[in-house]
């Protein structure tokens, strides 16, 4: 019987986010007869818990003899507290990790070989650079029709799975991303369900954008539902606005999400296997997914679009999901509000008929209605815009969202940015174009999402007149060195084309 190796845990007081660290002394006489060295992966054990922990080495002035550090997510998964004695070992061999080394050499994977990663990914046996390298090598095609099967099968299966056995059909919406402002989600959820669908929207949170639906909608009302709470809310109004991450549906996706927000990183096998393994989990049958093209989208061509519908289609029938992609103007934000708390605001006021919403935002929602409508109940695009439109006319949609956000515990309001700057059009002639991506990374850059506040209100679209006179959009941030940065970085960027007209 191996021998055991014995130390008190100390809470280093360090946040690792999600990648358990353990720290030990340079002297450790249990480095030195187990050979482990800084980087090693151990296995760190508790009681009837266990985890895989990254080794990093300290001077020994930092812990005292027959203590080991530990980051907070290590105590937290652990499930220990500072003075409790750990077991420490060599971690085993992650198995799986071959076949990641398989697809480096340009091999195809199987629904084993998928199911074996996602599995190991899902309870922490990979590390953060690990994971990388499985999202890097799967990124761009590198994934065959099969293997996007593959991956999204292993996806679904790795977490829990909701039916809805008094509902024939169940509806879902998507957008692929790229577009910022483009917060259709709430508005066509209110709508179709208070026209009588059933959709139990889970989204997620940004990857690479300065806001993801449910940033945006945790500014109004509360999106961390259990599944219990779930299957309520959609039980007494037909519909929910949840944050997909904390109802563990696909949860290995919000493992990998996190990866890829920090590579900027959403590749396309990836981007269909995340969604649809999402949708299936949530027990959709039918679901729209909104495809924005244009020269900055994230789908820069027809040609690229239409390879992603027939994947998209593709993949959800072998699925058993009815899939209908909709091509949609990608060349410029959608409505005025880029970052959570703005594009609240944009939502709200399409949702109340305000004079001043956002007609594009209002217009698209509509249109992603018609087609959920077309679906359901099989009536034609022309007749389901007329009805999405008289339900959101009526002040109906709105009633409906009020009903799903007080059953989800209620709506809040959202704060306001300490700082703010308007900047002004550079010259006199038309707004000719807009770059999406360096429009994101201004938002970015000014705090959003972390700060939900933070983010950029456009005040001019593409098309438009403008003279030197003329607001051209306001930095909304929660600091002067953020709002600085953002500025900083604006000046010298190319974001907003203005064509002479003379």
């Amino acid at each position: 019987m191996k021998k055991a190796h014995l130390l008190k845990a100390m809470d280093m007081g360090i946040n690792t986010h999600h990648e358990p660290v353990i720290y030990m002394r340079e002297d450790c006489e249990i480095c030195r007869s187990e050979g482990f060295s800084a980087n090693s992966r151990l296995q760190l054990e508790y009681a009837d818990s266990s985890i895989i922990a990254t080794l990093n080495i300290v001077d020994n002035p930092v812990l005292p003899k027959g203590y080991a550090g530990l980051s907070k997510i290590a105590l937290q998964r652990l499930a220990i507290q500072a003075g409790d004695t750990i077991d420490i070992k060599q971690a085993p061999v992650v198995s799986s990790l071959a076949a990641v080394r398989k697809k480096i050499f340009g091999n195809r994977l199987s629904l084993d070989d998928f199911t074996g990663i996602i599995t190991d990914i899902s309870n922490h046996r990979y590390s953060d650079i690990e994971i990388a390298s499985f999202l890097s090598v799967c990124a761009g095609s590198r994934l065959n029709l099969e293997e996007i099967i593959g991956l999204t099968l292993a996806m679904v299966n790795s977490g829990k799975r909701l039916s809805w056995p008094e509902h024939k059909q169940v509806f879902d919406k998507h957008c692929v991303g790229g577009l910022p402002g483009n917060r259709t989600t709430p508005i066509v959820v209110s709508i179709v369900s208070a026209g009588g669908l059933t959709i139990p929207k889970t989204s997620s949170r940004a990857i690479t954008s300065p806001a993801g639906t449910a940033d945006t909608l945790e500014t109004i009302t509360h999106v961390n539902l259990s599944l219990a709470d779930m299957q309520r809310v959609v039980s007494q109004t037909g519909a929910c606005l949840a944050w997909g991450g904390a109802v563990s549906l696909s949860p290995t996706d919000d493992l990998l999400i996190r990866i890829e927000r920090a590579l900027e990183l959403d590749g396309e096998g990836q981007l269909i296997a995340s969604v649809l393994s999402k949708k299936i989990a949530a027990g959709s049958t039918h679901v729209v997914i909104d495809v924005p093209v244009g020269e900055t989208a994230k789908v820069r061509s027809h040609t690229d679009a239409q390879r992603l519908i027939d994947l998209f289609t593709q993949v959800g029938e072998a699925c058993g999901l009815t899939v209908r992609c909709v091509l949609t103007d990608g060349s410029q934000p959608v409505g005025q509000g880029i970052g959570p708390v703005l594009e609240a605001q944009d939502l709200l006021a399409v949702l109340q008929n305000k004079p001043d919403a956002p007609t594009d935002l209002r217009d698209r929602a509509l249109l992603l209605c018609a087609h959920l409508f077309d679906l359901a109940e099989q009536c034609g695009q022309q007749k389901g815009l007329e009805k999405a439109t008289t339900i959101l006319d009526s002040g109906a949609a709105w009633e409906q969202f009020q009903r799903i956000a007080e059953a989800q515990g209620g709506l809040k309001t959202p704060g306001k940015a300490r700082y703010r700057h308007t900047e002004r059009a550079s010259r006199n002639g038309m707004l000719n174009a807009i770059d999406n991506r360096q429009l994101a990374r201004l938002a970015k850059l000014a705090g959003a999402p972390s700060s939900a506040e933070a983010g950029l209100f456009l005040h001019t679209k593409v098309g438009e007149m403008v003279t030197t006179d003329s607001p051209v959009f306001t930095l909304h941030s929660q600091s002067k060195g953020e709002l600085d940065y953002a500025l900083a970085y604006y000046h010298q960027a190319s974001i907003f084309s203005i064509k002479d007209t003379q």
